[in-house]
């Protein structure tokens, strides 16, 4: 009988060590654009075209293909701007971004940081790039740089070289100039 105890103890004790609460990760609440997604690429490649021309390149580390593959919900983007004839023109890289194949706007958001092949330096919050009409806006700040060279506002219109650029406000900016001695 004490040998029976024994085990009847030893089974009540291995029960109640198994009905101790234990931490579980928490459940992710709500949709995800995955849910919806029509299409998940990993390292995802797209060459951006304009009337069959090739106006560029886009990566992405995550694409999601949305609403009958109009529009393209993507993170990490990388974008490599081209001239028609394919001379470099820039790159534009963004934590977020999206992309509508019908109105070929590409939307970047969070960190969005311009490069121009003149050594110009673009950061913003927000920058949109229109492919069609080769129009490059933000309504929020911005920075650009070149060696000494700064200038800052509050929105902006460009077109895809910054050759033709107007700020829309809050506009700042500052140069170094080397004057002659006498």
């Amino acid at each position: 009988m004490p040998k029976l105890l024994a085990i009847i103890a030893s089974v009540a004790a291995l029960t109640s060590a198994a009905c101790k609460e234990t931490k579980q990760l928490p459940v992710v609440s709500g949709p995800t654009v995955a849910d919806s997604a029509d299409q998940v690429f990993y390292q995802a490649d797209f060459v951006l075209t304009t009337k069959g021309v090739q106006r560029g390149n886009l990566k992405a580390d995550t694409a999601y293909v949305l609403e009958d593959q109009t529009r393209i919900d993507l993170r990490r983007a990388h974008v490599v701007f081209t001239t028609e004839t394919g001379a470099p023109q820039g790159t534009m890289e963004s934590d977020r971004g999206n992309y509508s194949t019908r109105t070929q706007i590409l939307d970047g958001r969070g960190n969005v940081v311009l490069r121009l092949v003149d050594g110009r330096t673009l950061t913003s919050p927000h920058v949109t790039y229109n492919q069609l009409t080769h129009q490059v806006t933000s309504d929020t700040n911005y920075t650009i740089k070149r060696a000494n060279d700064t200038q800052s506002g509050i929105g902006f219109t460009s077109n895809q070289t910054f050759t033709s650029f107007s700020c829309l406000r809050s506009c700042v900016g500052s140069t170094h100039v080397l004057l002659p001695e006498k």
